[in-house]
């Protein structure tokens, strides 16, 4: 199935320039909110209502709280470990007490945080279109206007998703507490300030789809008739077909380029269309959930049988070939994604690897929400012995990889591929934790 155009609503949040600064160093450690937990509820005199609180500071209590030290991510979910350590506050305590987990980010995670989404670069000498035109090309007004305007909405309003984190200020026994939104990103654009023709994404894959933690990248053309045609893109495939609108030669086949079919308001609107939009379709239109009902002959069996078994099988080949993307992306990452490529993998390592132990285990793929597995009992189908062995198989080159990054403790948490006649026993609820 061809799809839609995906319309841009406005955000939910003012949204601000994303070229802010880098944080200065000497950032303070992070406390996972999730695990903060105001034991005393009496903060509040009710006999006093709207008067300020006399004994004692409001973080006072901070200063018997147990500590729990642990690397992570600042958006990465709690360890079970941790969950253990909250419940770990001493029973005899003449009063209740909070164990706060003190998380400390990963230099990856730091540069992650601090990476723009949306920045210009020298130059493109690798860009699939760099032998399209050179730096001295004059263009018309109009079509620089344009681009500048592209720049402007991808600089404010590339998606990305919000996470609430606390953060701590320790000094002795004292905390300085204050929040605020970390806005992380799945969608980040490089722009070539002496070649504005030129421009390079990368689309972090979704929770929920075959695609997901992988990295998927494009390079993008600006023809010297735009915006009355679309832009020209190149998919980075290294070879491999990965779904229906993505061919292993890199064209990308969808009705808002011009390489596929499509009535009036799917296709490139000169005046209203931007490389927002398309960018966001790719998104969510093509690396989703059922990439095989993107194929238009297999968009009628949907919701059959027979044609949600296909999907099945064709999703968990996704996953596999997505599996071997991440390889050539950590093997070639492409220019100026270098070190994003490098912690990104760096901060997944743990995540991929125990989702792929659930999918040798035998959950369906792309089962992996919110950092677990939904259990198997709620799937139609567990994984095929097929797919669960190949997961298995190449998964020890992509552990390989990942070690290579500087990731520790990744060999030994692999599972070897499954054993056929175990994989017949009763189906239990499985789930990942994560680190």
């Amino acid at each position: 199935m061809e799809p839609d155009v995906v319309e841009i609503a406005p955000p939910l949040f003012p949204s601000g320039s994303r070229t802010r600064k880098p944080r200065k160093a000497g950032i303070p450690e992070v406390i996972d909110v999730e695990h903060y937990e105001f034991r005393n509820a009496n903060l509040v005199d009710k006999k006093n209502k709207g008067k300020a609180i006399q004994d004692g500071s409001l973080y006072d209590h901070l200063a018997d709280e147990e500590v729990v030290m642990s690397t992570t991510q600042p958006w990465g979910f709690p360890s079970s470990s941790s969950k253990r350590s909250r419940r770990s506050s001493s029973a005899s305590s003449s009063r209740p007490r909070a164990a706060v987990e003190v998380v400390v980010s990963s230099a990856q995670a730091n540069f992650l945080r601090d990476f723009k989404r949306f920045d210009t670069v020298d130059n493109f000498s690798k860009h699939h279109y760099a032998s399209q035109g050179n730096a001295s090309k004059q263009h018309s007004r109009t079509w620089v206007k344009k681009i500048q305007a592209d720049w402007k909405i991808l600089e404010n309003d590339l998606p990305g998703y919000l996470v609430y984190i606390l953060y701590a200020d320790q000094c002795l026994l004292h905390y300085s507490l204050f929040f605020f939104w970390l806005q992380t990103e799945t969608i980040s654009v490089r722009a070539c300030e002496s070649r504005m023709d030129l421009l390079r994404a990368v689309i972090v894959g979704a929770e929920g789809t075959p695609y997901h933690e992988g990295l998927f990248f494009f390079d993008i053309h600006f023809p010297d008739t735009y915006p009355s045609v679309p832009p020209m893109v190149h998919y980075h495939s290294g070879g491999l077909r990965i779904n229906p609108n993505l061919y292993n030669c890199g064209k990308v086949c969808l009705s808002l380029l011009g390489t596929w079919n499509g009535n009036a308001r799917e296709k490139w609107l000169p005046q209203e269309s931007t490389m927002l939009q398309l960018l966001v379709s790719i998104q969510a239109l093509i690396l989703n959930q059922k990439p095989y009902f993107n194929e238009p002959a297999y968009e009628r069996t949907k919701g059959t049988p027979s044609g949600e078994a296909h999907s099945k099988f064709y999703s968990e080949n996704v996953y596999v070939l997505s599996l071997r993307t991440m390889v050539y992306s950590m093997r070639k990452p492409p220019k100026h994604f270098e070190e994003f490529v490098r912690s990104h993998y760096f901060e997944r390592a743990h995540d991929i690897v125990k989702a792929s132990n659930a999918y040798i285990d035998g959950a369906p793929v792309g089962s992996i929400v919110k950092g677990g597995v939904q259990d198997i009992e709620e799937s139609s189908e567990n994984g095929s012995m097929k797919f669960r062995t190949e997961v298995a198989t190449f998964m020890k080159t992509v552990v390989e990889e990942l070690v290579k990054l500087g990731v520790k403790e990744l060999e030994d948490k692999l599972k070897p591929p499954p054993n056929a006649e175990g994989s017949n026993k009763s189906n239990c609820k499985r789930s990942i934790s994560s680190r």
